[in-house]
């Protein structure tokens, strides 16, 4: 199904491209740390830990994430909308000898790519809180469309910044994502635990699960 966009959607959409596309440019993207986050650590590892079934992970940057769930059993699909970091997620998975599959694609128009599901796991580790807000709809109906019966997300997210920070000169990423929000969005999730993250500036992890 065709999209009908206006000029400040399709301009907001291009200048988030075009920011991601320069973070890989200029250096190591301050998302991209090369340490899995021990929040993912203690869902994979800790108590109460899911069996491993399929997973996506919604901007997987250069694969640090995915390649560790992939060793703890996890069968790994992998998207990201600039390039760069989708051949580098795929030579870092290669060097470990990790089975994973890595897409270039934009984790609102997943039926644009290869990752039908359904998945018990999805992981988010800052993508969503870069996403157009007039795109955030489409990104929770694709997600609950690849969810099976109980599947839960994972989601790292900054909290709403001022727009005259140096870092947020976006409006979606001024905007960033809060708790109602995605119990808005997420009409067929539950939320099950916010938990405020240690940055210097307000980030939240987020856990939600499938409800029906």
């Amino acid at each position: 199904m065709s999209e009908t966009r206006s000029a400040a959607e399709l301009g907001e959409e291009a200048a988030v491209r075009r920011a991601l596309e320069d973070f890989y440019r200029n250096g190591k993207p301050p998302w991209d740390s090369g340490v899995t986050p021990p929040e993912l650590v203690a869902l994979i590892e800790g108590p109460g830990a899911p069996t491993p079934g399929q997973v996506l992970e919604l901007g997987c940057g250069t694969g640090t994430n995915a390649v560790y769930l992939a060793r703890h059993g996890w069968r790994v699909t992998a998207v990201d909308l600039v390039d760069r970091a989708v051949r580098q997620a795929s030579e870092k998975a290669a060097a470990a000898g990790a089975d994973v599959t890595v897409l270039r694609g934009d984790a609102t128009r997943l039926d644009e790519v290869d990752a039908p599901g359904p998945y018990d796991l999805f992981f988010d580790l800052s993508c969503y809180c870069g996403i157009p807000l007039h795109r955030r709809d489409a990104y929770a109906a694709g997600l609950t469309r690849r969810a099976a019966p109980g599947a839960r997300l994972l989601m790292f997210g900054y909290g709403p910044e001022p727009l005259d920070n140096p870092t947020t000169k976006l409006s979606s990423w001024a905007a960033g994502v809060t708790a109602d929000e995605l119990r808005t969005r997420f009409t067929r999730w539950d939320l099950l635990d916010v938990t405020p993250g240690t940055n210097a500036v307000p980030t939240f992890w987020f856990t939600l699960r499938r409800s029906g």
